[in-house]
């Protein structure tokens, strides 16, 4: 790849989202949240009418799945076919049933193509992947690998924080759900061989925004 790829990876409330788009933004780079392919492959799933709980059923929903993700951090946006799904991907009704796909082996591999083919393409000189498995499976050779963490404390106020009209125990439930379950497929805990880890856990947004910049130039 001639552009520099950054990936990020981490788990549930860690930030990754917030802090890749930041980063993204104040250095001119592409930014791709891949957790929002895999929702929006979730909810087209249900809206193929699919059994989500049988694999090959889900699997029948990827031929007919056109995704588009805008790149730009500052006019974030995802289609699928000539549908916006940017808010609706982000409704307790699709968490609930993005680990039904997000499991299978066909899905995994269908996306990180996807993803690939997005960070090849893109006009800006850098680009942000943010996700589960970025640093492991869709970008292994990319020129900066980081594993953005904190304490599962301070993960779960954070997401209380972002979520309105949920409680904060229904909120770190939900969280430790996600986790196991995607714990199964990969593991986005441990920094695998190469990959700086920037635990956030005793730093605010701003601090953690510098210390991924700082990874990010100490690796270029």
């Amino acid at each position: 790849m001639s552009t520099i790829v950054v990936a990020v990876d981490g788990p549930a409330g860690s930030g990754k989202s917030s802090i890749s788009k930041a980063v993204a933004r104040k250095l001119g780079y592409a930014y791709l949240d891949t957790g929002a392919a895999y929702r929006a492959f979730a909810w087209h799933a249900a809206h193929s009418g699919v059994e989500l709980a049988d694999e090959a059923s889900v699997v029948s929903a990827l031929p007919s799945f056109e995704f588009a993700e805008a790149t730009d951090p500052d006019a974030f946006s995802v289609r699928v076919g000539a549908t916006d799904v940017t808010d609706v991907i982000r409704t307790h009704e699709v968490s609930g049933i993005v680990s039904h796909v997000a499991r299978v082996p066909e899905v995994r591999a269908a996306l990180t193509a996807i993803f690939r083919d997005i960070a090849v393409t893109t006009e800006n000189p850098g680009i942000v992947i943010e996700g589960r498995d970025i640093t492991t499976v869709v970008a292994p050779d990319a020129e900066v690998r980081i594993l953005l963490t904190a304490s599962e404390e301070v993960r779960m106020g954070r997401r209380s924080a972002e979520l309105t009209g949920h409680s904060a125990q229904a909120v770190g439930e939900q969280l430790k759900a996600r986790d196991r379950a995607d714990s199964r497929v990969v593991d986005f805990m441990t920094a695998a061989d190469g990959v700086t880890t920037v635990d956030s856990t005793d730093l605010n947004f701003d601090e953690t925004v510098d210390a991924v910049i700082d990874v990010i130039h100490s690796r270029l």
